[in-house]
């Protein structure tokens, strides 16, 4: 970490400077210090060491503040340090997002907080933690195991076991079962070398050997136990196993063993992250499509989906904010296409399932999500509500953009918000399984009382979706209903934070998807861009990276 050009507030030397990092609560809002530097006496351009180490996650929101101090006490009590104008020489806010997804996971912002003051600027850097994100593939046939069956041959299939510290084995995998043979030779499959043995490349790995039966009641054939170092040999004559059955060595003196497993291939592959592809530049890009179907009721009236509350957000309003607000720290320009469907358009009064909110049809995009509100405000003023819902249009109008740019530098996020059942399914569904093909993600937030069994088949966590015959090539749609979230006590912060959580989670994993089915490698990072003038602050953060 290092500082520069910060500001000078003692008379005789220069400042003490140390950092101070809170992050905010979601429910509470209350900011708690999460952790802070050391203190570097006597110097305005300071180089830290410290970093902080915080979970990451996609989904949410996290705020953080960067609050700096001139330490002119021994006392830990910040207290005793006025953030008047005496020891304090700024602050700035910020989300990990933000870092995250600025060029190269580097962001750069002036520090404030003291008015009329100059305070610097400070760099925020984000670094994912190492932890080892190998995958080992491998693939094992064996010769002459001993036959288990009365009338038939064995039915094999391996077990693997990870041995622990205390000497015990905790299961790590299982393969198929090859049927009627003797001779087995087993499918190729891909684990996680930490799942495998935990780091430790000289760990003893167990695997037993068993016969199927429809029963449960598996034969024992036998094991063998290996190591993940043995393993990375590849296909040797080292890597021949005798499969032994202790029983069966003890009982019979001329035993020799129940067979050999051999290792047939062992390759191993690092396994990219969502943030190896965030840093390598990869950029998210939002569109949101709004419905405007008369069933959402006259904007005029209390009781419609689309009613303007001075003192509350709509359903509409609140689902786009939540979700925006996280997707939009992706997007270096910030500027979003905002799309509505359903409505009968001035001056002629046709209706349109693909309409600019800003009315512009050159240039659709808006400025931030306080852009796409200020567009979806004005569109109610202007607009008829008529329908039908139709969904196809707005898809495969994300689709033609997303399948310009397939190369990876670019990731497509749709939003779409619908208080009522579907009208074109078997055209939106034809329109899903094609751009299950591209970089793109749909995200469905269903409004209102409406039944949405449509919604939840067009998900596909269950059953794949499929149009004429061909099945979509990723999940790539991810639908709730907003009424879950509603919050009874009337928290609509910590709902709507619930709400952007469930339907952001997935996302991703589906950009990996993508780019593991296309086998493209995130980009390394790009060199910080040069900053000409006065050397700055700069702050490393450390993250590790969590999902759970």
């Amino acid at each position: 970490m290092l500082s520069r050009n910060l500001l000078d507030r003692d008379t005789f030397s220069k400042s003490d400077p140390l950092v101070v990092l809170y992050t905010q609560g979601v429910e509470s809002k209350q900011w708690r210090e999460f952790g802070r530097t050391e203190v570097i006496d006597n110097t305005l351009n300071p180089d830290f060491v410290r970093k902080y180490i915080l979970d990451y996650f996609f989904e949410e929101k996290q705020n953080l503040r960067f609050d700096v101090y001139d330490i002119d006490s021994k006392s830990p009590d910040l207290a005793k340090h006025p953030t008047e104008f005496n020891d304090f020489l700024g602050q700035v806010y910020c989300t990990l997002g933000e870092i995250v997804g600025s060029p190269a996971s580097r962001l750069e912002k002036p520090l404030g907080g003291i008015p009329g003051k100059k305070c610097g600027t400070i760099i925020l850097s984000a670094e994912e933690l190492g932890n080892c994100r190998d995958y080992a593939t491998m693939q094992f046939c064996a010769n002459k195991l001993d036959k288990k069956d009365f009338f038939g041959k064995s039915d094999p299939f391996m077990v693997f076991y990870r041995s622990n510290e205390d000497g015990t084995f905790t299961i790590c995998h299982k393969t198929e079962v090859v049927k009627n043979t003797l001779n087995p030779v087993w499918q190729p499959f891909s684990i996680p070398v930490r799942a495998l043995c935990n780091g430790d490349y000289s760990r003893t790995i167990k695997v037993e050997v068993y016969d199927w039966d429809r029963d449960g009641s598996h034969d024992f054939i036998g094991e063998f136990t290996t190591s993940y170092k043995d393993l990375c040999r590849g296909y040797s004559q080292l890597n021949v196993y005798e499969v032994v059955n202790a029983k069966k060595k003890i009982k019979k003196k001329r035993y020799v063993n129940s067979g050999t497993v051999s290792l047939l291939s062992f390759n191993v592959e690092s396994e990219h992250t969502f943030l190896d592809y965030i840093k390598g530049g990869t950029q998210i890009h939002f569109t949101v499509a709004i419905d405007f179907t008369a069933s959402n009721g006259n904007p005029s009236q209390s009781t419609s989906l689309h009613y303007m509350n001075p003192y509350q957000m709509n359903a509409y309003a609140m689902a786009l904010k939540a979700v925006g607000e996280i997707i939009q720290d992706y997007d270096s320009d910030k500027m979003f296409p905002a799309l509505g469907f359903g409505a009968k358009l001035p001056p002629d009064g046709r209706v349109s399932h693909e309409f600019p909110l800003n009315g512009n049809v050159e240039n659709p995009y808006c400025t931030g999500i306080p852009g796409i509100l200020e567009a979806y405000h004005q569109s109610l003023k202007t607009v008829q509500l008529y329908g039908p819902t139709n969904f196809a249009p707005v898809v495969n109008h994300v689709a033609r953009y997303a399948a310009a740019v397939q190369d990876g530098s670019q990731y497509f996020v749709l939003l779409i918000i619908t208080d009522g059942v579907i009208s074109d399914m078997a055209q939106t569904k034809e329109a899903i399984v094609n751009a299950a093909k591209l970089p793109m993600s749909i995200i469905i937030v269903g409004v209102g009382q409406a039944e949405f069994d449509a919604m939840v088949e067009l998900d596909g966590d269950d059953i794949r979706i499929s149009s004429r015959g061909k099945l979509a090539e990723r999940d790539i749609v991810q639908f709730v209903p907003f009424r879950d979230y509603m919050d009874r006590t009337g928290n609509h912060v910590l709902s709507m934070a619930r709400l952007a959580k469930d339907v952001l989670a997935e996302i991703p994993d589906q950009l990996i998807s993508y780019m593991k089915s296309r086998a493209i490698k995130p980009n390394s990072a790009p060199p910080p861009p040069y900053s000409p003038g006065p050397p700055k602050t700069e702050l490393c953060v450390g993250l590790g990276l969590s999902k759970d």
